[in-house]
């Protein structure tokens, strides 16, 4: 069956199915609710079935909705990449990228990098959401986000990997907390104490949990905070202890004063990645980008010692491309 809607009806569709509201879709791409409504019910014949359920308070996605969506998101970023390819927006940087990235990389791992970036490219535009690893991978393999960064390993078909630093997550504690007289603790030392956790939705609180859960202990989560300086803050003043990655605790242990401790744990070191669909396929932007975090790991990710010595963040691996 032939299909001969044009961009415009996919984009309007995207909207509404990212709001699922007719009228907040409609102004997303400057329509009247009518002229949206009357789109999509010509965008319904041509596909020839109902990709909306109309409710009281919005719409929600039939089964072929979630489809169209998923086959939509991929066009349209597609299109988006062959106008950056062929400079359509001249060579001056302009451009567009979607990033999803887990709770370290948005306020760790990216801010420098980006800034840098971003200045050398002063028409390019991003939209940076912080996801859960589960949530970046999707949204990668369906085109909602052209690259995501990850820590840990990639197990998901259809996807590259390639990484570009390492990091340890550590526990800090209040100097006189019995944990933080110890030169390494396991996780079931760590699971008796009170934490300081992230709030709802970070990667690295789920990914705790999911440790504990698998422990059949439940996490003591005491308070939960909105970036890793509050973390720190707690937990330099005795409120409790915290998991968090080496970088972080670093940033902050000078000013804060506050133990950090190796964890015995494989799962302790973790890779950081850049998962992509394909690299080739990937924008201007994009591709330099990859690069760009590479390069500025190979520098900042040399050895160094601990202040409990011979704690430090190893060489980065070659980056590796898997679906893995």
């Amino acid at each position: 069956m032939p299909l001969n809607f044009d961009l415009a009806h996919l984009r309007l569709f995207l909207a509404v199915a990212e709001e699922q509201n007719l009228t907040k879709g409609a102004r997303r791409v400057f329509l009247s609710t009518s002229a949206a409504s009357a789109r999509i019910r010509e965008l319904e014949r041509q596909v020839r079935t109902q990709l909306f359920y109309r409710r009281l308070r919005g719409v929600e996605l039939t089964g072929a909705g979630v489809r169209l969506v998923r086959h939509a998101r991929l066009v349209l970023r597609q299109i988006d990449h062959l106008a950056d390819e062929l400079e359509i927006d001249g060579p001056d940087g302009s451009g567009h990228l979607r990033i999803f990235a887990n709770t370290t990389a948005v306020t760790d791992v990216l801010p420098e990098v980006l800034a840098r970036f971003m200045a050398e490219r002063p028409r390019l535009t991003i939209d940076l959401l912080e996801k859960v690893t589960s949530e970046i991978l999707t949204g990668v393999l369906e085109g909602a986000a052209d690259l995501g960064i990850v820590a840990g390993p990639v197990r998901r078909d259809g996807l590259q990997t390639l990484q570009f630093s390492t990091d340890r997550v550590v526990l800090i504690a209040a100097h006189g907390h019995p944990l933080a007289e110890r030169s390494e603790v396991c996780l079931d030392d760590v699971l008796e104490a009170q934490h300081i956790g992230l709030h709802e939705g970070s990667s690295l609180l789920s990914f705790v949990r999911g440790l504990a859960q698998e422990r059949g202990k439940p996490l003591k989560v005491r308070i939960q905070v909105y970036s890793f300086e509050a973390v720190c803050r707690m937990v330099s003043a005795g409120v409790g202890i915290a998991l968090l990655p080496e970088s972080a605790a670093r940033r902050h242990q000078p000013h804060m004063g506050f133990a950090v401790v190796a964890l015995n744990e494989v799962w302790a070191l973790r890779e950081r990645s850049v998962v992509v669909r394909d690299f080739e396929a990937l924008p201007n932007a994009g591709r330099a980008l990859v690069q760009a975090l590479q390069g500025a790991h190979r520098v900042q990710d040399s050895p160094a010692d601990d202040v409990r010595g011979g704690f430090g963040v190893p060489r980065p691996a070659r980056p590796a491309q898997a679906a893995d």
